[in-house]
């Protein structure tokens, strides 16, 4: 998924910004030995990509699904070299018509791994053309109109399609049944983040501090993109403060002026903490009535703050709304009031 670059920069977004797509293939792994973190989808993958190997097959067609940053269009591009394969990229939203899947489809070669980002919003028209494909390598197309028309059905070459969602829930069943390996990507541990860094600052050539590198990593909510990100803006500080080198000091003082504090949480989501404590009382309150009091839109505040905000404990959803918990005034340094009823 990439974020339009029109819209305002939030640093510890994990969608990724246009001008990113570069820097995020530098630091792409090339290979499963390479790729740091979810191991259990490692050892899966290699005994399947071996298995159809050995058998002269592609491998069965894979979904990926996790929070945006972790890593799902980097594993398509491992499985395709692993593979020896070819990979051909597109999205959900840019096959508007059956006709455009048809040409990607009929361009495919044996063996060749088509990727589809944000598969989840494929259109009912397109998905019904995808189903005999990736069951019986067929296409099948209507020519003409009316009583008059006639199905041609064409043959497909063996492929793979790898999915990828941030949002399976909104796949169809019959969709997601035709998947034959189905993973989900999990948050990073920081210490799996740390090896991210470390990896990474070698590629760029950047002198970085371990001292520096955990304090990087315990700040990227445990998220790949977010710790490259971040790895990159403090070079940029301390090649102007530093001479390039990036210690914990530099570290610390490059973080400060991003706003990024212990946790990883940035000035917007401080905001919207503050507000639910300090103008709603910590809670309970609605979706709609915290988006108009911090001026930002419901499905930005539900796709992009709160998931983090909920895996620190930070904040509960309840059937009346959202409520600050009993660690969020910590952090904020706020007295919880007795008469309330705040979740621990």
């Amino acid at each position: 998924m990439i974020k339009n670059s029109n819209l305002p920069e939030k640093i510890v977004d994990p969608v990724a910004l246009t001008e990113e797509v570069n820097f995020d293939i530098t630091l792409r792994p090339k290979n499963l030995t390479e790729y740091v973190g979810q191991d259990t989808i490692k050892e899966n993958l290699q005994i399947f990509m071996e298995a159809a190997k050995r058998r002269q097959q592609p491998i069965e067609h894979v979904l990926l699904y996790g929070p945006p940053g972790l890593g799902k269009t980097t594993l398509a591009h491992i499985i395709a070299k692993e593979m020896n394969a070819n990979i051909r990229i597109t999205s959900g939203p840019a096959l508007e018509r059956a006709g455009d899947l048809a040409a990607i489809l009929t361009n495919l070669e044996a063996g060749d791994i088509l990727f589809i980002d944000e598969i989840h919003r494929l259109n009912k028209v397109i998905e019904e053309v995808l189903y005999p494909a990736m069951e019986e390598f067929a296409l099948d197309i209507v020519i003409g109109k009316g009583p008059a028309a006639k199905t041609l059905r064409l043959d497909l070459p063996p492929f793979t399609i790898i999915g990828a969602t941030t949002k399976v829930s909104l796949l169809s069943a019959p969709l997601r049944d035709r998947f034959g390996n189905i993973y989900r990507l999990n948050f990073y541990e920081p210490q799996e983040i740390a090896q991210i860094i470390k990896r990474s600052a070698k590629i760029l050539k950047v002198d970085t501090a371990d001292e520096a590198i955990q304090e990087l990593a315990l700040r990227a909510r445990r998220t790949p993109r977010i710790a490259n990100r971040l790895l990159k803006r403090v070079r940029d500080f301390a090649e102007v403060k530093h001479q390039g080198k990036i210690d914990y000091e530099i570290c610390q003082q490059a973080l400060k002026l991003l706003g990024v504090d212990m946790v990883g949480l940035d000035q917007t989501d401080r905001k919207l903490l503050e507000t639910i404590i300090d103008k709603f009382g910590g809670g309970p309150v609605g979706l709609n009535s915290l988006a108009a009091a911090i001026s930002e839109e419901m499905d930005t505040i539900e796709d992009v703050y709160e998931p983090y905000l909920l895996q620190l404990g930070f904040i509960e959803r309840t059937s009346r709304g959202r409520v600050a918990t009993a660690a969020a005034y910590q952090h904020l340094n706020r007295q919880v009031k007795k008469d309330k009823n705040i979740l621990i």
